[in-house]
């Protein structure tokens, strides 16, 4: 098989297993796609797991495979606040939360950070379209915030959480406080609530 039917057949699926190659042909020589990335015609986002250049430049595609790469998973914590223009800084490194063991990847895109949370607790998260109509899993704001004081416990004095310098304006005038309290009763933990309550006396 050349490089020309590969691509006219798996390029569509922007992000594609080793799985599904082989389904589509069971012959084919894995040693295509050492080749093939050596060339800088495929991309490997982790082991079985690949890509084409040309996604690589595409607005959010790396959160869409972030959401690709280990699976079940929505984008969340750092990354998400940055997304919403909640936070001042650029995130180089990609955090998303799992259900499955915590694990970090590293491939020619960056860096892909998950956490581990439990089965209940992966909710709170939307359906955000990307520019070619695929969705990406994104935290909301509010369980992004949540995500990360339950999962990064130093958070938990005025210091600490101002350090974060969340957007003024953002937590006025867009933050939903009533659905994070809705939010918040699902993880069952009285030390998140108190954090929480103390982030509420600072923006709200």
């Amino acid at each position: 098989m050349n490089y020309l039917e590969f691509k006219n057949k798996m390029f569509d699926l922007a992000c594609f297993s080793s799985n599904q190659v082989y389904a589509w042909q069971p012959n084919f020589d894995r040693n295509n796609f050492s080749q093939w990335i050596k060339r800088g015609l495929l991309v490997r986002l982790r082991q079985g797991i690949y890509t084409f250049p040309e996604y690589i430049s595409k607005p959010d595609f790396s959160l869409y495979f972030a959401n690709r790469i280990y699976r079940p998973s929505y984008v969340s914590l750092h990354t998400a606040l940055a997304f919403y223009g909640m936070i001042p800084e650029a995130v180089v490194q990609i955090t998303s939360v799992t259900s499955l063991k915590t694990a970090n990847f590293s491939n020619s895109i960056g860096e892909f950070s998950y956490k581990s949370v439990s089965e209940e607790l992966m909710f709170g998260y939307d359906l955000k379209p990307l520019t070619d109509g695929r969705t990406l899993q994104l935290a909301k704001p509010e369980k992004a915030i949540l995500d990360l004081l339950y999962l990064y416990p130093f958070y938990n004095t005025s210091n600490e959480l101002e350090e974060l310098r969340l957007d003024d304006d953002f937590m006025l005038d867009e933050f939903n406080w009533e659905l994070m309290q809705t939010y918040i009763i699902q993880f069952k933990n009285k030390t998140l609530e108190k954090r929480i309550k103390l982030l509420t006396s600072i923006y709200k």
